[in-house]
């Protein structure tokens, strides 16, 4: 029996549901995120959403489309931190470099204990959690790039047999 296409993307769309968490999981472990990292969750949360309309029945094509962008726009973003914490090019200056540029920062930024809360500055260029010699965002990047070979092959399953709008025999 062949999965259909909506199948197919309800798993993807679960994986986007698991890397999400297991983000947050890192989180409550004291792992605070950078920005870029933040930046990687958005297109889980989409590609989730796209999920839950899937499984309730709105039109398979564009939600499979919208899928496999969100898939492949976090692995691109994985892609991209993971070059900047290398050095093999530049990240933002917002999160990444030596921080010498203090222009645009207020009192409370340059005087963290002058503020309420404490100070939770995490640089997207610096490595904080690996395994295997890969960081988080090395392993978002690889993960999503799984999770959008499969949106891409939900889609080419769609596209196949457009017609089959249901698993379910016709009555």
């Amino acid at each position: 029996m062949t999965a259909s296409a909506k199948q197919i993307g309800a798993v993807a769309a679960a994986g986007s549901a698991v890397l999400l968490m297991a983000a947050f999981v890192f989180q409550a472990l004291g792992y605070a995120p950078c920005a870029m990292c933040l930046w990687q969750r958005y297109p889980h949360g989409v590609a989730m959403g796209v999920g839950v309309l899937l499984l309730i029945g709105l039109p398979v094509l564009p939600l499979l489309v919208v899928g496999a962008a969100s898939a492949v726009s976090t692995a691109a973003l994985g892609f991209f931190h993971t070059g900047v914490e290398r050095d093999w090019w530049e990240g933002p200056t917002a999160c990444s470099g030596s921080g010498l540029d203090m222009s645009n920062l207020s009192g409370a930024d340059l005087l963290p204990s002058a503020t309420s809360g404490p100070s939770t500055l995490v640089m997207c260029d610096e490595v904080v959690w690996e395994f295997l010699t890969l960081s988080m965002a090395s392993w978002n990047a690889l993960w999503s790039a799984a999770l959008a070979g499969l949106w891409l092959v939900a889609l080419a399953q769609h596209m196949r047999n457009p017609r089959s709008k249901s698993p379910y025999p016709a009555t």
